[in-house]
């Protein structure tokens, strides 16, 4: 196991509205020890709760691209960027 991560079991993820949230933000921190609590607003997420842990440990593990390729015996791999249609950026329409 790496270094810095801590198992604990996988629980389902939680759901709560955002008129839920703002009813009872204690109820969506408590539920946030436990995993990430995704917050919707109409039905579709817009935000997740974590759990100060849970996010020291996501943002100290994270790995940029360039230190990846940069790794020994990876000089090799085969990386191109692939080039984005001439569409883009294109003008903005308003109808």
């Amino acid at each position: 196991m790496k270094e810095g991560f801590t198992r604990r079991p996988i629980t389902p993820a939680k759901t709560l509205s955002s008129r839920a949230f703002n009813r009872d933000p204690k109820r969506a921190m408590k539920a946030a020890k436990g995993g990430p609590v995704f917050i919707t607003y109409r039905g579709r997420p817009t935000h997740v709760l974590l759990s100060v842990q849970d996010y020291e440990t996501l943002a100290q593990n994270r790995q940029r691209l360039g230190d990846l390729l940069a790794m020994p015996g990876t000089e090799d791999i085969n990386f191109e960027i692939p080039r984005m249609p001439d569409q883009f950026p294109r003008p903005a329409e308003f109808d």
